[in-house]
């Protein structure tokens, strides 16, 4: 089974840090939490964002005012946007297989990210890209919605 460090060197997020910096950041990581197929693992409009997860095995649905958006898998991550703002989450995450995961919790990761500046600016870059999405999805539903 690989170990924490190696799984964490599949998440995009982390795929530039040395060695050293993801033996250092998967010290903080649980390891190997294991979700049974069904489990929920985060709330829409819960105050539950203390955790960042990172699947490391399995399936899960990510589910928005009760419509299926998207699926994640072994690489994915979620929890970034609780964890940053502080605030409710922002959707649903159901385990449609069972799973593998690594959960940080947000003062381990701030401390991380605080003494690693790359980390902080891809997580910037993928807040970004998220907000864009949200955007590009909003001004869609506006042009299709009746006059």
């Amino acid at each position: 089974m690989p170990s924490v460090a190696e799984d964490l060197k599949r998440v995009p997020l982390f795929s530039g840090l040395s060695q050293r910096q993801l033996r250092q950041l998967a010290k903080d990581f649980t390891r190997d939490r294991r979700v049974p197929a069904g489990a929920l693992l985060a709330k829409q409009g819960e105050m539950s964002g203390i955790a960042f997860w990172v699947i490391a095995e399995g399936e899960a649905a990510v589910i928005v005012d009760g419509t299926r958006v998207g699926t994640m898998g072994p690489g994915d991550h979620f929890g970034e946007l609780a964890m940053i703002s502080e605030r409710e989450r922002t959707a649903t995450v159901e385990a449609v297989t069972p799973m593998r995961c690594h959960t940080i919790q947000f003062w381990h990761f701030r401390a991380f990210a605080k003494k690693n500046p790359d980390v902080t600016w891809k997580l910037l870059q993928h807040v970004a890209g998220i907000l864009l999405e949200q955007q590009s999805r909003h001004a869609a539903q506006a042009e299709s919605a009746p006059a």
